[in-house]
């Protein structure tokens, strides 16, 4: 059960956890009405554990309240006395923590601006990636490049006992009178269930969250109240364009018990209403006693649910599907990739064909749940006619809702150290890893530039949503009002920068 202790404003904190990020800048046009609002869950199970700890927490949640770095800044001078500010740096999307980096930069300096003595510590997917480089370049005082809440915890709990020798805490960079130090890493939180059971939902502003609209496709009116959490930690799997085990230094898979993930559930229904949830693990759908013992405690308690969940090709069992519609997954959102095997072999994801991945997906579609394709264009050894081959084969696949991504060299990745070694041109700044910002600049291939990637995911992109066939299917399953929104989406366009300026060069 979260822990439920209030914070109010001008109260001396230990710890206030910021989750840092801008709407605008990562979704455009599109965070307006289509994109969600997604609560740092992260944060909040930090919080919690702070708090079993005895430390005095607060949240603040940039992008739910739509603040500015600025903002946030001023919010914290004037309004807590705190020990210790945390920009938790993650994403709400597989491998989108370094999107968010720009938004916390600037947050962290303009907090040292209006009070430069604040002590900040950064930690997140990126932050554990490059905590060198983040030291050397951000306005912070420690980073942490394991998973965060353990180290957060001693260091809130020297500064409040004004020790200042730090070299005992594990995993952790700090800066003293003779540079930039670090410490070895730790180990992984063990005792999860006990430790760290849920998010502290009662610092968060519930109000404020909102389901992607695909996610309400069956009820599209209906997108709040709405949250995002975690039932396991860290994922299995090596694929190399993910950067998702950088904080866990290998690959890692903790689950809390049904228990403890239906207590939370319990808690978000009865206390806030809440329906529509995503379950954020980076595979929720792979271990059969951690599905289905969920599956069965929804399903006693006879709740009307909306979930989404992550799940491979590979991982999707006859025995789940029927279990996981009667507990309300109403969506699971597969990681296909690419149309071409040889593309997907090179990149580790699986050894499964198109008509494998066809029949999986007719197989969920079977079992009364919808399907969201992720795809990705630009793989290194993509081609045009691989490319090609990948927006064929989820036309083909005719899933409810497709994600159409750009190969990006997220540091953390195997990608990223591929990119490096080949010397080629990674973004300019850390908002052009972003999927959808102005400044997207996507990784190249061995045949193709990053403006051919990005200019083949944005036409695929509405290749896909005008289909009539798409269009058609997509009324005779959920209405013509979904289908009319679909189509007010593919009327936002959204500004390349890289595309322009190789309009402007030509």
């Amino acid at each position: 059960m979260a822990i439920t202790t209030k914070i109010t404003s001008k109260e001396e904190l230990d710890v206030l956890l910021v989750n840092p990020g801008s709407r605008a800048a990562v979704y455009q046009s599109l965070g307006n009405k289509f994109s969600a609002i997604e609560p740092p869950s992260l944060a909040g199970l930090f919080a919690t554990y702070l708090m079993k700890n005895g430390m005095r927490v607060g949240l603040v949640d940039a992008p739910a309240h739509n603040l500015s770095p600025e903002d946030v800044a001023k919010m914290i001078v004037s309004d807590y006395k705190v020990n210790l500010v945390v920009m938790v740096v993650y994403g709400f999307q597989p491998s989108a923590s370094t999107q968010n980096m720009t938004a916390a930069g600037e947050t962290c300096r303009a907090i040292k601006q209006l009070a430069g003595d604040t002590n900040i510590l950064m930690t997140g997917t990126h932050p554990s990636a490059l905590p060198k480089r983040t030291m050397e370049e951000e306005d912070v005082d420690f980073v942490c490049n394991r998973e965060g809440p353990e180290t957060i915890l001693m260091v809130a709990a020297a500064l409040k006992e004004k020790v200042r020798d730090f070299s005992k805490i594990p995993s952790l960079w700090y800066k003293d009178e003779d540079g930039i130090r670090s410490t070895p890493a730790g180990s992984l939180m063990d005792g999860i269930d006990e430790k760290m059971p849920g998010a502290a939902w009662n610092l968060f502003p519930m109000d404020k969250y909102r389901a992607h609209n695909w996610h309400c496709f069956e009820d599209i009116n209906n997108r709040q109240p709405y949250i995002s959490m975690h039932t396991t930690l860290g994922c299995p799997y090596k694929c190399t364009f993910c950067c998702i085990n950088a904080p866990f230094g290998k690959p890692s898979y903790r689950m809390w018990s049904p228990d403890t993930v239906i207590d939370e559930i319990d808690l978000l229904v009865n206390k806030y209403g809440v329906r529509n949830i995503k379950f954020v693990d980076e595979m929720f759908v792979l271990n059969r006693s951690h599905v289905i013992g969920i599956c069965d405690r929804i399903i006693q308690r006879g709740y009307n649910l909306n979930i989404w969940a992550y799940a491979r090709v590979d991982t999707v069992k006859d025995e789940f599907l029927e279990k996981l519609q009667m507990a309300g997954v109403r969506w699971l959102a597969l990681g296909i990739e690419s149309g071409s095997k040889h593309v997907r072999d090179g990149v580790e994801k699986g050894r499964f064909g198109t008509e494998a991945i066809i029949s999986v997906v007719r197989k969920i579609q079977a079992a009364g749940i919808n399907v969201i394709g992720n795809y990705i264009f630009g793989l290194p050894d993509d081609t045009n006619a691989t490319m090609r081959e990948t927006l064929e084969l989820a036309i083909e696949a005719k899933c409810e809702f497709a994600n159409f991504y750009c190969a990006m060299a997220y540091p953390g990745s195997k990608l990223y150290e591929m990119a490096l070694a080949k010397n080629w041109t990674l973004p300019a700044s850390w908002i052009g890893y972003s999927q959808h910002s102005f400044e997207t600049h996507p990784l190249r291939t061995e045949a193709l530039t990053a403006g051919e990637v990005l200019k083949f995911r944005d036409e695929a992109f509405l290749e896909y949503y005008k289909d009539e066939s798409y269009l058609n299917f997509v009324k005779q399953k959920f209405g013509q009002n979904v289908a009319e929104h679909i189509s007010d989406m593919t009327k936002i366009k959204l500004r390349r920068q890289l595309l322009e300026s190789n309009l402007h060069a030509a």
